[in-house]
């Protein structure tokens, strides 16, 4: 079993240096005008991707550079019936967060808010958020409720969202056609609440949003002000997808997973995007 007081200790850590984040306002991070920022997409414990992701980053030698993380848990195994280690990759990230807590930065997911929720997800006819549960508590044994209140407190601390200079809005998802009438805003502008990330709650509705319109994204345009929105949620066979010319939709927990390193300090048009979606496969 691996030592579950560090992992204690590292999940308290890194939620203090998130809700510390100088770049934070509310609960959006606020990206400044120089560097670039690697927004990823989902990752489902993909640890081979998360280690290409780190070695591009290089963030010990490049310190403008920031890197973005969302939806980390809830893998695939292997095996049927096998366990489920994405709780090893988000102990992984929240030590990257320890180690450079000025540059790497986390959004809350809708995998991650169930977790936390308690509320049952299902997938291959799994109940994955129990199956993570299980996981938890085969590593750490005894002190697996401990070490899951810290990895959940963890969680909590994650952002909604992520805001750049030239006008780009990154998040895991965004409201669905029908939640958009009945988004508050003033979510994006407050510490997350308990009413916030329940059911009918403006951050669950963030989260958990799929098939936006064009009207939908013109409407949170002109909400949020900026131009493009680059998101994950939605799976993508292919690495990425583009909607109506103005989202850009990421997968990074596959092998032909992607991610998009978007330069600050210089206007952002969409062609401009999508050639800078880089595979993992090309990352030694």
């Amino acid at each position: 079993m691996n030592d579950a007081g560090q992992a204690i200790a590292m999940y308290q850590e890194a939620a203090e240096h998130n809700r510390q984040d100088p770049l934070l306002s509310g609960s959006v991070l606020n990206f400044p005008p120089y560097g670039q920022v690697v927004m990823t997409g989902d990752l489902h414990g993909h640890r081979r991707n998360f280690t290409k992701l780190q070695r591009f980053c290089d963030l010990e030698h490049l310190g403008a550079r920031h890197v973005v993380l969302h939806e980390l848990i809830h893998e695939e195994p292997v095996l049927l019936n096998g366990p489920d280690l994405s709780h090893q990759l988000l102990l992984d990230a929240a030590k990257w967060k320890c180690e450079f807590p000025d540059q790497v930065h986390f959004l809350l997911s809708n995998h991650e808010l169930a977790q936390i929720l308690n509320n049952e997800i299902t997938k291959n006819g799994r109940v994955v958020t129990k199956d993570f549960e299980n996981s938890v508590f085969a590593e750490h044994g005894s002190r697996g409720d401990e070490v899951l209140s810290a990895l959940y407190d963890f969680i909590r601390s994650f952002p909604l969202a992520g805001r750049t200079r030239n006008r780009v809005w990154l998040s895991h998802s965004l409201p669905a056609p029908r939640d958009l009438p009945y988004f508050d805003n003033g979510v994006l502008t407050r510490s997350l609440t308990q009413s916030d990330l329940d059911d009918c709650g403006s951050a669950h509705m963030m989260v958990w949003g799929r098939y936006h319109t064009d009207g939908v994204l013109a409407s949170l345009r002109e909400l949020l002000d900026v131009d493009y929105f680059i998101c994950g949620h939605q799976p993508q066979e292919t690495g990425y997808d583009v909607l109506h010319s103005r989202m850009i939709i990421l997968a990074s927990d596959h092998n032909h997973g992607v991610f998009l390193p978007i330069d600050l300090n210089k206007p952002v048009e969409l062609d401009a995007l999508v050639h800078n979606i880089r595979p993992f496969a090309a990352i030694e």
